[in-house]
């Protein structure tokens, strides 16, 4: 029996096209991951964009025992610096090829990924369900026909456009997923170049792109795998408290729960599109990911800054704790920030991950975050920084990222 249902091309037990190797691998990978996402897609795209025109080869074992003695090592630092309660897991460190980070976030972002792409998913099939020219994205009317004709006619082509999105859709998103994981792949450090809570007992590095830092910015392999260790360490730490993730998890559910997604940009980019081109149907979704990150009711608009001023409030302290353990631990601290910012300029396609979750950051509120644990550790202490991963209710909102006394007053 074919893998197909019964109404897709080669559903026929009899069908020789079943026997092909390339049609048995494409069935697979369309039938494996039933859901809002194919993430067996996501996977395979992903793999095969962090390997293009890119050497990928495997870390050696001196890499893994490197990581090992300076994982411990920034532990000790963070723990001493931060007051933070050490997490009660020991952390697994790996040391990855870009396809094995690929990978490792396939599986690690799904919970998170899921919920936007449900969202997503439910409205396209709907939007593309409704009678009219709007509703069907561009799909072509019963130009010539009037009356009840027209209305039918519209009527079934809505139908079959509602029809054919729903079962595209896993695969479009899929497809997004995939290029975007592929893209960082390429340029990732470790686990949390992403400022998002992730399961607690691992720690990544990506060596292939740690080792080409090094070399094109000069700067000694010791000193910046210790500072890539820090980094990882940090964010590990921050996001190790129990309540973190669940609350991260609940803050992106409730603004995509309650959006209302604009689809006029991609209607206007799918009027002209040529469906039968695989290319022309993900350059449609390009940009797709900021739908949840604007709106006009004020209820919304609180969402939107809840979840910004999560991931602007974890960037920053990381940034501030890096700061002062680099300068105190590392004698190329400087070069390695020089080098750091320069990387960075310019480079938004690095937030694509952020689009994906249903939002754009923009460096401004990443550098509010960070500028808000300097001025609370000038105005007291480092013990009274750390409280804001006490609890949910300790973290500062945007108003109080903005003037660090409106959360003083409170926690102080």
């Amino acid at each position: 029996m074919s893998p197909f249902p019964d109404d897709l091309p080669g559903a026929s037990s009899g069908d020789p096209m079943n026997d092909v190797p390339l049609f048995r691998e494409i069935q697979r990978v369309l039938l494996s991951s039933p859901g809002p996402v194919n993430w067996e897609l996501a996977r395979q795209v992903g793999i095969a964009t962090a390997s293009w025109g890119e050497d990928d080869p495997a870390p050696t074992e001196e890499d893994g025992r490197g990581f090992v003695e300076t994982v411990r090592l920034a532990e000790l630092e963070v723990a001493e610096f931060t007051g933070l309660p050490s997490p009660t897991e020991i952390a697994d460190i790996q040391v990855f090829r870009r396809a094995q980070w690929v990978e490792a976030n396939v599986r690690g972002l799904r919970e998170m990924l899921e919920p936007v792409a449900v969202k997503l998913g439910s409205a396209l099939s709907e939007a593309g369900a409704l009678p009219g020219s709007a509703g069907t994205f561009g799909l072509p009317g019963a130009s010539g026909v009037s009356g009840p004709e027209a209305i039918e006619g519209a009527g079934g082509q809505a139908e079959l456009m509602g029809a054919m999105m729903q079962r595209v859709a896993p695969l479009l998103l899929g497809a997004q997923v995939g290029a975007v994981l592929g893209y960082l792949a390429q340029r990732v450090l470790g686990q949390y170049d992403l400022a998002v809570p992730r399961e607690s007992g691992a720690v990544y590095f990506v060596i292939p792109n740690i080792a080409r830092f090094e070399r094109d910015w000069s700067l000694p392999p010791m000193d910046f795998r210790t500072w890539v260790a820090l980094h990882e360490v940090t964010h590990r730490f921050e996001f190790a408290q129990p309540w973190v993730r669940p609350h991260f998890l609940d803050l992106v559910r409730d603004l995509v729960e309650h959006a209302e997604l604009d689809f006029s940009g991609l209607e206007q980019r799918m009027e002209s599109m040529d469906f039968s081109d695989p290319e022309a149907l993900s350059e449609a979704f390009e940009g797709m990911g900021n739908f949840f990150g604007t709106g006009t009711d004020p209820e919304q608009r609180l969402r939107i800054g809840r979840v910004q001023a999560f991931m602007a409030a974890a960037e920053g302290y990381g940034d501030h704790v890096m700061e002062s353990l680099g300068r105190r631990m590392l004698p190329s601290f400087a070069r390695i920030e020089e080098a750091l910012t320069r990387y960075r300029e310019g480079r938004h396609g690095d937030q694509a991950l952020e689009r994906l979750l249903g939002l754009e950051m923009k460096q401004e509120q990443y550098r509010l975050g960070r500028d808000f644990c300097d001025r609370v550790v000038e105005l007291t202490d480092e013990s009274t920084l750390s409280r804001m991963w006490d609890s949910a209710e300790a973290l500062p909102s945007m108003p109080e990222l903005e003037e660090p006394s409106l959360w003083l007053s409170r926690m102080a």
